[in-house]
């Protein structure tokens, strides 16, 4: 088959590898129908993840339709149409059993793409099937439920729901590219008295006010702190969001939250942040960061399926899978591109796929 694989800091290719194998009697193998491309698949590439090895396969968010399972799988059937979690489960640790499931100790967590291979190809292994993939409604589309493998649930999870967002509050949300706007999405389900975008690119500011925000700050042009101060009657946010990365941001969502409110930290950082603390601990500030533990999917799920919540506006750019090499290009060059999510389609998978016998080792 075919797949992006990474072969270290700046490097990647289209390459024919082998098809993916049942290792596992909780594995099922599923062939990828639609795929999308990541923001932290770019700290990958920049060397921001060094557990990466080469040769791994990209990517943890997609969509597609079961083939084959092992015998101890008996939440799905061959020809499922799927939704496949970033997240694995074992199901059975401490922290699985909290609902953490990003902490998974049993051989799970955020491993596509980073401890085994990745979904940005035609085939995928899944571990711990039972407990990693959610079945589509009939009637919804993969574009419809694509973005809730990763980055619906992550800025629901890591941004609203850790900042604690309540009906009234004052959200700033530092940054408006994907994970920005599925915060803003997401943060509205919470009915905030206002929602503040903070960002240098006026294309993507814009498209914040059209996924909701009520007011934009170009903090290229503007002193983000002081206007954010002058609508909130000098305190400052309720929920001070990063979803960035880096260390300029973070230190300003910090500067943005008010006494006795919370920044949420959703960015992927690849470098250490200066933690101001001779200016916060007299505020009562509350940090919070966090891996996506997906266990909103359900949830998330329903409100697309009641027409309560639409993704679809995130996807920007299409290419058919076999295209990824340009799709990559497009969606690290944002800037010019104006891209948000790419959508990776599978449609022209060639490559034939044969069941072998099923697994008849443990999990």
């Amino acid at each position: 088959m075919k797949a992006l694989v990474y072969h270290g800091p700046g490097l990647r290719s289209w390459d024919t590898v082998p098809n993916p194998t049942i290792q596992k009697s909780t594995d099922a193998i599923v062939k990828i129908d639609t795929a999308t491309i990541c923001g932290t698949d770019l700290h990958i590439l920049k060397g921001d993840v060094p557990a990466v090895k080469l040769g791994t396969i990209l990517g943890h968010e997609a969509v597609g339709t079961v083939v084959e399972t092992g015998v101890a799988v008996t939440n799905f059937q061959i020809g499922d149409r799927v939704l496949i979690s970033c997240i694995t489960s074992c199901g059975s640790c401490r922290y699985c059993r909290e609902a953490r499931y990003g902490q998974c100790t049993g051989g799970g967590g955020w491993i596509f793409g980073h401890l085994i291979d990745g979904l940005q190809a035609e085939y995928a292994r899944v571990p711990f099937a039972d407990n990693s993939l959610y079945k589509i409604p009939s009637g919804l589309t993969d574009e419809q439920v694509l973005f809730l493998s990763d980055i619906l649930p992550t800025s629901f999870e890591v941004g609203v729901l850790n900042g604690g967002v309540k009906p009234g509050d004052t959200v700033a949300i530092v940054g408006a590219g994907p994970i920005g706007l599925a915060a803003v999405m997401t943060a509205k389900l919470y009915t905030p008295g206002r929602i503040i975008v903070i960002d240098l690119a006026d294309a993507r500011l814009a498209k914040a006010k059209e996924f909701g925000a009520d007011v934009t700050i170009n903090n290229g042009r503007e002193d983000a702190v002081k206007k954010v101060m002058e609508l909130t009657g000098g305190l400052g946010a309720d929920v001070a969001i990063e979803a960035v990365g880096v260390p300029a941001t973070f230190e300003l969502a910090a500067e943005l939250v008010r006494p006795g409110g919370t920044v949420a930290n959703i960015g992927v950082h690849g470098e250490p942040v200066t933690l101001h603390l001779e200016k916060l601990w007299i505020k009562d500030v509350t940090i919070t960061t966090g891996l996506v533990d997906s266990r909103t999917i359900p949830q998330l799920l329903s409100l697309i399926q009641g027409g309560r919540l639409d993704p679809t506006i995130m996807a920007t750019h299409r290419f058919p899978i076999e295209n990824t090499m340009a799709a990559y290009d497009v969606f690290a060059d944002a800037a010019n591109s104006k891209a948000l999510k790419v959508v990776l389609q599978g449609s022209a998978v060639t490559t034939e796929f044969q069941p072998k016998v099923a697994a008849t080792t443990t999990a």
